[in-house]
């Protein structure tokens, strides 16, 4: 009788024996990075970095071409009081950029609202602080008007803040009668609308309230937007809107509130602008709405939404200053200047579009 319980063969043992003592070791195989592409890859994680680089290169160059005027204390407060204005819209307009729109009416906001305090405190006997709060909610009206036609009206946002620029524009030409407010009749009547242009003495350098001002305005959004919920929602909007909604992310309250926060930061602007130049003027910073581009492009924030930092928008506005300031204390004629910035436009935008090709 033959028995079912059968020995195993030898080659089925050699085969156990060969697979226990085989190597568990899997081949990987790794392209390896060239310098070029770490330092791209650098770029991508820290937007910051371009701008930086750029600005201590510029800094160091003008210090070695113009000497020691340029890096003199007073020099380097003034660079900050010139793009101080900037750098205040340049909040608002980073604000909307990230969840990927554009704003190009944040300059007539601007100066809508510094029509609306002055006049409101000058012509009409308001109090000036009460003034100001007017012109505030001025601009948050401004900006959620803004909001509404993109949210619930779908129009581009770029169609739709050129539009509201003229319209703004015209409001602040019809309500102001195309006149200036003096500056005597302001420190007279409302001395606090000049308050953020007075200045303090800091080691040889000159600053003025304003200069604080914005640089605590930056402060306070760059918390919101990397230390609250609100702050990951519209990087998130503006990354991936579809993606964003299908994480309960409610997109249109998102956009509403930063195109009304956008319009409160513009007011506060106008605030800036009234002590910078000391009068209420109707013309006063039409384009800084073109200047507020300037400084998010070049401080790294990517037009197409979701990437950048709020202190890349006050790098990119140092960077402009000091080319600004450095060219002319070289002698360079103003039309250099401004070519010079042009060529910063483009070669930021163009680094943005290499990062993003390598990364995408």
């Amino acid at each position: 009788m033959s028995s079912n319980n059968t020995k195993p063969s030898t080659a089925v043992l050699d085969h156990d024996k060969v697979a226990d003592q085989a190597s568990t070791y899997v081949a990987k195989f790794e392209r390896k990075e060239t310098p070029l592409q770490r330092f791209k890859k650098f770029l991508h994680h820290y937007p910051i970095a371009a701008p930086l680089i750029v600005l201590l290169l510029a800094i160091v160059s003008f210090s070695v071409i113009v000497g020691d005027r340029f890096l003199h204390p007073f020099n380097l407060s003034l660079v900050l009081q010139q793009v101080t204005i900037i750098g205040v819209i340049g909040v608002a307009q980073t604000l909307i950029i990230l969840t990927a729109g554009i704003d190009l009416s944040v300059g007539a906001i601007m100066v809508l609202t510094s029509v609306v305090m002055g006049r409101m405190a000058v012509n009409h006997g308001i109090d000036p602080s009460l003034s100001i709060l007017i012109g505030i909610g001025v601009g948050a009206l401004a900006g959620f008007i803004n909001g509404l036609l993109i949210t619930r009206l779908k129009i581009p946002p770029f169609i739709a803040t050129l539009g509201s620029w003229n319209v703004f524009f015209a409001l602040n030409l019809w309500y102001s009668k195309s006149e200036t407010i003096r500056s005597q009749d302001i420190s007279n009547i409302a001395p606090l609308l000049q308050w953020t242009g007075q200045t303090i003495d800091f080691f040889g350098a000159r600053l003025t309230y304003g200069s604080l001002l914005m640089l605590g305005i930056f402060f306070l959004i760059w918390y919101a937007l990397n230390w609250t919920a609100w702050g990951r929602h519209v990087y998130a909007t503006g990354d991936d809107p579809e993606a964003a909604k299908l994480a309960g992310i409610r997109t249109t309250r998102i956009l509403m509130s930063v195109y009304v926060l956008a319009g409160v930061v513009c007011a506060i602007g106008a605030w800036v602008l009234i002590g910078r130049i000391g009068s209420v003027s109707p013309q006063a910073g039409t384009m800084t709405n073109l200047d507020s581009i300037t400084a998010v492009v070049i401080g790294g924030c990517s037009l197409f939404g979701g990437r950048g930092s709020i202190y890349g928008t006050l790098i990119g506005a140092l960077v402009v200053g000091v080319f600004r300031n450095g060219l002319a204390l070289a002698g360079v004629d103003v039309l250099w200047q401004e070519f010079t910035v042009g060529i910063l436009i483009i070669s930021a935008v163009a680094i943005d579009q290499w990062i993003r090709r390598g990364t995408a």
